[in-house]
């Protein structure tokens, strides 16, 4: 057979480059994402099986053997899954054009730590290529199941790689690590050190399905010592193969957990909350849940993969297992490994399955349940889950109304009763005043901005608490949900607003004549801004201000005409309500002038500066921001 040399793109040379000057501090974790890989392929083998993608394949014995030569400082990691072919090789080993490598290099940059950084490796998919951070040369072989010829790949991580074509190798794929001196000022340990092999996959791989093998050393016995060979040699298992989620919660420590969650979520950092769940009876399954401890970066992006791994009896399935959860759960990651499934299931089958959908109304109420229980039981915890995901769970408002009160009691919203804590709810309702029947809200993009916006005012003055609230879907859930336990939700920026019971006030006869005070010069600025306002009126909800603008009680606000625009929808824009404060000294002038003058024309520019200036502290725009600077400065020059 006739090899053929070939250079690595200009992006794996620099990672190689990366890989073999050694930049993680913790170089144990080549074992680790060798082994997983190996797993990955008996898996896949398995499934292949199952559905008959692979007739011809050995599945009697399945495993991952670890064979250390001490004489030739050799390391072979050798599974005998589902191997690749010839062209898979170049494609997946040669180019590494779909592993996310110029991804890969750029979070490396920005790693902060070593940690960080030892974390990225199994995230991008190049694990294979760690194996260059201990050896000089990595030799691959390997046979697809079913198939005749083989394949074997070899590079010194210099900028090429050589493959062939061989005639004859065993089914599935060994990666033969040719080791680098132990260096221990840089970490580099003895990995031909049968104590240092155990102690990794004891750390990393203890959870793999399958057994983890390591063979004794030629001329060893079983126990390594020197023997004279005769006897057959046989390999010592180094990993339980018990699944965590099947054994008692006592017999299982937290940093096993942790491994496992970082083995499926590609993370480095340890979870939030671990969520166990078993259920017995007619449909038996065992779930283990894990919220992470932040947001991956790509949470709110289209591509971005969620669900959990689907086992049937210990038979991994599916991964990204969307069914199991609701889109709003989909940062939670973890295992669910059901009893009564077929093992022969599509996502087709899924989704149509009312065992499956058992399960998701299960974890679901599971998850908000244990949510809910860490505003109580670790504040500090829950403080961090909803900073990192309390937007994504409010998407549940909106698309999951059979859960929605199991979701409002998980959920927290910073309000004006403490600058720092969050509130729920239930707690917002027992602060209400005496005669408050609505629980009003206020969107924005910032707390700053919602505190300092004139529909506040009032609100402050009186000490009516308000719910401040600054994600994207608070202006869609808060019209979905209505109301909370008989009490409306209602934002302070619409409709009219009356605090008369909450405090002193004014008397209905003297409001009465305040309005016939000025019923001609709102009757007059409402033609004249006809086209900009739907109707201009009297405030109860400025103080200080001497105008705002609030939209109808059934219109949509701004934003939601904007975030509907970004969606590709048209909505029509809809005319807002000018209201006018009239305690304010400006808009008694104003009154006094449309009284006494019968030449208006000056003060039609008056009552559009008004409008201008309130859609400005709104954090609006003009119109005709042009017209509106023309008209400042004309005022500003006659006051000069």
């Amino acid at each position: 057979m006739t090899t053929e040399t070939f250079e690595f793109q200009v992006e794996a040379r620099q990672l190689l480059q990366l890989m073999i000057h050694s930049v993680y501090s913790n170089k144990d974790v080549f074992l680790r994402e060798l082994v997983s890989n190996a797993s990955d392929a008996l898996d896949k083998l398995r499934l292949a099986t199952l559905r008959d993608d692979a007739p011809d394949a050995d599945v009697s014995d399945l495993h991952i053997e670890l064979e250390v030569d001490k004489d030739a400082r050799t390391l072979t990691v050798r599974d005998n899954g589902i191997g690749m072919s010839y062209d898979e090789v170049t494609r997946l080993i040669g180019t590494i054009a779909n592993s996310g490598t110029a991804k890969f290099l750029e979070e490396l940059r920005e790693a902060k730590d070593a940690a960080g950084a030892d974390g990225l490796i199994g995230q991008f998919g190049v694990g294979f290529y760690s194996g260059f951070m201990v050896a000089d040369e990595v030799t691959l072989v390997t046979r697809h199941a079913g198939e005749t010829e083989g394949t074997r790949w070899t590079s010194r991580g210099e900028g090429t790689y050589t493959l062939e074509r061989i005639g004859e190798a065993p089914q599935g794929t060994a990666v033969t690590l040719h080791l680098k001196p132990a260096d221990a000022e840089n970490q580099l340990h003895d990995y031909t050190s049968a104590w240092k092999i155990k102690e990794i996959v004891k750390r990393y791989s203890d959870f793999i399905t399958w057994p983890v093998r390591l063979l004794p050393e030629p001329g060893k016995d079983g126990d390594g010592s020197d023997g004279d060979g005769a006897e057959a040699r046989e390999a010592e298992t180094l990993n339980s193969m018990k699944a965590l989620w099947a054994r008692p919660r006592d017999e299982v420590s937290d940093e096993e957990y942790h491994e496992l969650y970082k083995h499926i979520a590609h993370d480095w950092r340890d979870p939030l909350e671990t969520i166990r769940l078993q259920a017995e009876g007619t449909f038996e399954y065992q779930a283990l849940l894990f919220v992470p401890s932040h947001a991956p970066h790509d949470l709110f992006t289209q591509g971005y993969q969620r669900g959990v791994q689907l086992y049937v009896k210990r038979v991994f399935i599916m991964d990204d297992c969307e069914e199991l959860l609701p889109p709003y759960l989909r940062f939670v990651k973890g295992v669910v490994d059901a009893q009564d499934l077929s093992l022969n299931v599509s996502r087709e089958i899924l989704q149509q399955d009312r065992h499956i959908r058992m399960i998701q109304r299960r974890l679901t109420k599971k998850v908000l349940s244990t949510v809910k229980d860490l505003r109580t039981s670790a504040p500090d915890r829950y403080a961090t889950f909803w900073r990192e995901f309390g937007a994504v769970l409010k998407e549940g408002l909106v698309t999951d109304s059979d859960n929605r009160d199991a979701i409002l009691a998980a959920c927290s919203f910073a309000s004006t009763h403490d600058a720092e804590e969050p509130t729920a709810l239930k707690d917002y309702v027992e602060r209400m005043k005496d005669g408050q029947d609505d629980i009003y809200y206020m969107t924005g993009e910032s707390r700053q901005a919602i505190e300092n916006s004139p529909h506040m005012e009032a609100f402050r003055a009186k000490g009516v608490e308000v719910l401040l609230l600054t994600d994207a879907v608070d202006e869609v859930w808060v019209d979905a949900v209505g109301e909370y336990e008989g009490k409306t939700l209602r934002s302070v920026a619409k409709g009219e607003i009356d605090l008369s019971g909450t405090d002193e006030d004014k008397s209905e006869a003297e409001k009465e004549k305040q309005g016939e005070e000025y019923a001609g010069l709102l009757g007059w600025m409402t033609e004249h801004l006809g086209e900009e306002v739907k109707e201009v009126r009297l405030s109860s909800r400025l103080t200080v201000s001497p105008a705002c603008v609030v939209s109808d009680a059934g219109d949509l606000t701004p934003a939601l005409e904007n975030m509907y625009r970004a969606m590709g929808q048209e909505v029509p824009g809809a005319k807002r309500i000018l209201e006018l404060n009239p305690e304010h000294q400006l808009v008694k002038s104003l009154n006094r002038a449309w009284t006494d003058r019968q030449d208006r024309a000056e003060l039609t520019e008056t009552a559009e500066l008004l409008h201008a200036l309130a859609v400005l502290a709104e954090g609006g725009r003009p119109k005709e921001p042009a017209r509106f600077v023309q008209l400042m400065a004309d005022r500003l020059e006659r006051t000069l």
